[in-house]
């Protein structure tokens, strides 16, 4: 018999993608408290962050054999703030239609700031799980704009190093988004209404 607590995360995650229920719940026992701790650094509510989480491990169950998983932890923050992010849309929907069907005074939303401001936390937070190369490349190409050979001068790698390294880079942005449901469509013209 599995002794689930001494299993690894990569363990768990294969038999997760098999449907054992026991996996599953070592990885709830694992996982949720700090889980809780980022919905609730985000939305400063017990009750909504409680919500965010049991959405998160519902999502992780209806979906255990359509998702790879290469770093559960990772995957895991990722979820949840992917669901933070969700829940933020999904409430200033609501506030949307109460403002067009009441008139209040001095009263500005701007939900398109708010989204691109969420899917920009959600990437940095995939980034920031990137490995460490993979990461500064990454930043310095497109937080600081630097050309590959700046970037090879600055770090001392060959230009074809660093291509290479933002391509994996790109490859793991595009796996996590796609895990997530993000469409590649919704990111650009949510960073394009922010710049506008």
């Amino acid at each position: 018999m599995t002794c689930y607590a001494n299993c690894s995360d990569l363990e768990l995650t294969d038999l997760l993608s098999q449907s054992d229920i026991n996996a599953y719940n070592e990885i709830y026992r694992r996982y949720w408290k700090k889980l809780l701790l980022i919905a609730w650094n985000h939305s400063q509510d017990n009750g909504i962050s409680k919500d965010i989480v049991q959405e998160v491990f519902i999502a992780l169950w209806e979906r255990r054999k359509d998702i790879q998983i290469n770093n559960l932890a990772a995957f895991m923050v990722t979820s949840v703030k992917f669901q933070v992010f969700r829940h933020y849309q999904k409430e200033h929907r609501r506030v949307r239609l109460a403002l067009e069907n009441y008139e209040y005074d001095e009263v500005v939303l701007d939900e398109q700031k708010l989204d691109a401001r969420f899917l920009q936390d959600f990437i940095n937070g995939v980034v920031e799980e990137m490995p460490e190369k993979c990461k500064l490349i990454f930043r310095y190409s497109r937080g600081e704009g630097l050309k590959n050979n700046e970037i090879a001068n600055k770090i001392n790698i060959s230009e074809k190093g660093v291509e290479n390294t933002l391509t994996r880079a790109l490859k793991i942005l595009r796996g996590e988004l796609k895990n997530h449901g993000i469409s590649i469509f919704f990111i650009i013209c949510a960073l394009l209404r922010n710049y506008k």
